[in-house]
């Protein structure tokens, strides 16, 4: 998988995949990420690379021409198969989204900045707009950073055990059920019995009714 990420601030980005998970996929070859300075496509002088609203208004906008350039620019080297941007108001990313984004081999990401971008940007050069949550950052490179996250660690052999993924939150659309480690007791507070019996048929039905119980009672409507 490859990524290019389109953004102001690269440093902002770079740390994230420099360590854990991220950095082992991208150190054995499985995914690649690729950051793109969009000042650097600006035919303006001092780089500019945003400008007031036409109509009025508080803040500034993305302009089209570096963005478009950019993209432009990526596409000429390869195919894409999404070009996303980010944005707050775009659809919730969630595991269902995360799996097929994973399956995919090239993918552009767009880190909106100020007020956004201009509007055609989002009417002719994307495909898809996902946002983190409902609240706002300064700008997209965090979600970007998430996003990329919640896709690669997906890829087969990114994790040590593939079927880790398997059992996450919301790949079955429940919440995930409670787990515990050594030691069996600590401060006089046990590990349920049944998850230290080795009955394997027993503790898979005891994890089914949890992750149900804990769905119902955190997250219910994830049941509707």
């Amino acid at each position: 998988m490859r990524i290019d990420i389109i953004t102001l601030f690269p440093e902002l980005l770079k740390s994230p995949f420099e360590v854990s998970i991220l950095k082992r996929a991208i150190t054995s070859g499985k995914a690649s990420v690729h950051f793109h300075d969009l000042r650097a496509y600006s035919t303006h002088k001092q780089k500019q690379v945003d400008d007031y609203p036409f109509g009025g208004g508080a803040g500034m906008v993305m302009m089209i021409e570096p963005i478009d350039r950019c993209i432009n620019t990526l596409k000429k080297e390869r195919a894409y198969d999404a070009v996303i941007y980010l944005t707050p108001d775009g659809s919730t990313l969630n595991q269902k989204q995360a799996n097929h984004f994973s399956t995919l081999e090239n993918i552009i990401l767009l880190c909106g900045h100020y007020k956004g971008v201009d509007q055609r940007v989002r009417d002719h050069l994307i495909t898809h707009e996902l946002s983190i949550g409902d609240f706002v950052l300064s700008g997209g490179e965090l979600a970007a950073a998430v996003f990329c996250d919640s896709i690669i660690r997906l890829i087969p052999g990114v994790l040590g055990d593939e079927s880790s993924a398997l059992s996450d939150s919301f790949q079955d659309g429940l919440l995930a059920p409670p787990v515990y480690t050594r030691p069996a007791e600590y401060n006089g507070w046990k590990v349920p019995e049944i998850l230290t019996s080795g009955n394997t048929p027993k503790v898979d039905e005891w994890r089914d009714e949890k992750a149900l119980e804990r769905t119902q009672k955190l997250r219910p409507d994830l049941l509707k």
